[in-house]
């Protein structure tokens, strides 16, 4: 079972994207976003609780967690959603982010003390040509500015997420690390609500129903698996995963959105399925 959790994982996030499409059609990004994690914070405490596990903890790893949820959730989602707010569609904006390897591979060495040999470089170099195929076509004259610069700052968010988490929040379990997790996001995310936006939620048949799947399927199944994959893996292998996302939410944003699917895309998900293999193989 162990061994899926890499796929489970890049489905279960490649599909955050197109939930999230949908999502704000029917709420404003960050309003939405608050809402969400309010609800996985109680989800993972009760977990907590079932557990045993010790919720009440030093302050510093309290806001240790706290500082990797607002970069997660945060900076990340909120850059998301808001991309998708402005109209930057799916593909584009999970091939933004899907550059996150990069800056992690680049900045695990300096900060975690990971060494990065040079089959993984060639693995992140397959990843990021596979990346960048997928986005051939889908240029046009009308993508967002603004949804662009929100998907860099969400690009930034996640990468010093990552590296944060691994440097960090180890010590504590993952469900009362992922409760302050979300706390914190779901309290920084309703100030960004309040301070940028005119806030609403319309909870429409097709605003549950996403809503529903990013809370079970995304942040209590895909983040858990990525802190998961963090905690016993290194910060620079696990990230290579995000290599699959952008090529994965293409084929799922022409299925579900339709979206232009284009065979560069199919390609792009080959070479960098390949990629992520190469990247995170063990060595003999």
């Amino acid at each position: 079972m162990l061994r899926l959790f890499p796929l489970l994982f890049v489905f279960f996030w490649s599909s955050a994207f197109i939930s999230g499409q949908i999502i704000v059609q029917s709420a404003s990004p960050f309003a939405s976003l608050s809402f969400r994690f309010i609800i996985v914070a109680l989800g993972f405490l009760i977990f907590a609780y079932i557990f045993k596990d010790k919720i009440l903890v030093k302050r510093k790893l309290i806001f240790q967690s706290a500082v990797t949820g607002i970069f997660f959730h945060g900076f990340y989602l909120g850059g998301v959603f808001f991309s998708f707010s402005v109209g930057l569609s799916a593909t584009i904006s999970a091939l933004i982010v899907g550059l996150q390897p990069v800056l992690t591979n680049i900045l695990s060495g300096p900060i975690l003390n990971e060494k990065v040999s040079l089959i993984q470089w060639i693995g992140i170099f397959l990843g990021f040509i596979g990346t960048v195929l997928v986005i051939g076509f889908d240029i046009g004259n009308n993508i967002p500015i603004i949804g662009v610069i929100a998907s860099i700052i969400a690009l930034i968010g996640v990468t010093t997420a990552t590296i944060w988490q691994k440097k960090f929040t180890n010590e504590l379990s993952l469900t009362v690390n992922n409760f302050y997790q979300a706390i914190a996001a779901s309290f920084f995310l309703f100030f960004l609500s309040i301070f940028l936006e005119s806030s609403y939620i319309n909870f429409t048949t097709s605003f549950i129903l996403s809503m529903s799947w990013q809370i079970i399927m995304v942040s209590f199944g895909a983040f858990t698996i990525l802190m998961y994959l963090i905690k016993v893996g290194s910060a620079s292998k696990t990230s290579n995963l995000f290599f699959l996302v952008p090529p994965t939410t293409a084929i799922m944003a022409w299925l579900v959105l339709s979206e232009e699917l284009y065979q560069n895309d199919i390609l792009g998900l080959i070479i960098a399925t390949i990629g992520v293999y190469v990247a995170t193989r063990k060595q003999s």
